[in-house]
């Protein structure tokens, strides 16, 4: 009776320390998977649709009912290391992956509470706005997002430095170069400090050369928030320079109104296929949102320093506008 009782002790001790064993291993393993998917209808109203015509910024480049792209993002963590992969299809992808459909995809290592290391394709560390339009407040994209870099591939260390100081150095391929055929090599830093940021770039005139970056924002009030983005960039004397303002104001919970306001100057005429030698560019975005989705009406009107873009009667003219109704739906 006596060895009956040990046995059956021992059968729970073993099954109480098996389950708590199984309880800690779910904690320590997180997979999830998130995504999002957008499409738009443009039309422009300084011009006829029939006139083929874009501002001289990536994406949302087609009139009449167009797509942006489905994303996919699938990450996996346990204990200190993890990896994500995010897939993008459709012409927005397209344009920011150069066809690869990944987005990014890399492995992390979280060294300690304050120090991560991460290996891969990333999305760049550089500007205000990103390639999903989730993270974006308006739909289209400013000339400074546009004109620098998307992703970067390589090896980066961030440190959490203190509460409100941060630090990350990284050593990539040229900026969005997957295969590494020059040799040459970029370097890049950004210290941060309570939401602003300051970055920087340099591949040796490579690609984009040297780059300088501010990137940050402020709560003016409970429903008025403050974004603001500047960048200067010099490739052996040839290169942009600009700055966008983002103000932004919640009406209630649901909607939102936001402008972007952006001065955006090439250093030199050489990349004509731009359409963009000096320019000024508002946007007006409105952006409604019901459970996961998000209904934008957008205004933009882009004024150039070249008689760039056609009218009604295909003139030239420096100006071109055009509005914009997204439906984006993230899960």
């Amino acid at each position: 009776m006596k060895k009956l009782f040990t046995l059956t002790l021992l059968l729970a001790s073993i099954i109480v320390t098996a389950q708590e064993t199984t309880e800690t291993e779910t904690k320590e393993q997180q997979f999830s998977l998130e995504g999002s998917v957008d499409v738009y209808y443009q039309t422009n109203l300084s011009s006829s649709d029939d006139i083929s015509q874009s501002f001289g910024t990536s994406f949302a480049d087609e009139n009449g009912f167009a797509l942006g792209m489905a994303n996919l993002i699938t990450s996996y963590e346990k204990g200190k290391v993890g990896a994500v992969a995010d897939l993008v299809f459709g012409p927005r992808g397209d344009a920011a992956t150069g066809g690869y459909n990944l987005n990014q995809l890399y492995a992390y290592w979280n060294v300690s509470e304050k120090t991560k290391l991460t290996l891969g394709r990333f999305n760049t560390y550089l500007g205000y706005e990103v390639i999903s339009p989730t993270g974006n407040f308006n739909y289209s994209t400013s000339y400074l997002f546009s004109s620098g870099p998307f992703s970067h591939v390589g090896i980066k260390a961030d440190f959490a430095l203190s509460e409100d100081f941060s630090l990350m150095l990284a050593f990539m391929n040229p900026t969005d170069v997957n295969k590494n055929t020059t040799g040459g090599y970029a370097l890049g830093t950004q210290l941060g400090y309570a939401g602003q940021y300051l970055n920087l770039y340099y591949d040796d005139g490579e690609v984009l050369g040297f780059e300088i970056d501010y990137t940050g924002g402020f709560d003016v009030s409970d429903s008025f928030y403050l974004g603001i983005n500047a960048a200067y960039v010099d490739n052996n004397g040839e290169g942009f320079m600009g700055a966008a303002l983002y103000p932004q104001y919640a009406i209630s919970d649901s909607f939102s109104i936001g402008l972007r306001s952006e001065y955006f100057d090439w250093l030199s005429d050489i990349d004509a296929s731009t359409d963009a030698l000096d320019v000024y560019a508002v946007t007006l975005t409105g952006s409604y949102t019901i459970d996961n989705l998000t209904i934008k009406p957008e205004l933009r009107l882009d004024s150039n320093s070249e008689d760039v873009y056609v009218d009604n009667d295909s003139d030239a003219t420096k100006s071109l506008s055009a509005f914009t109704l997204t439906a984006i739906y993230k899960f």
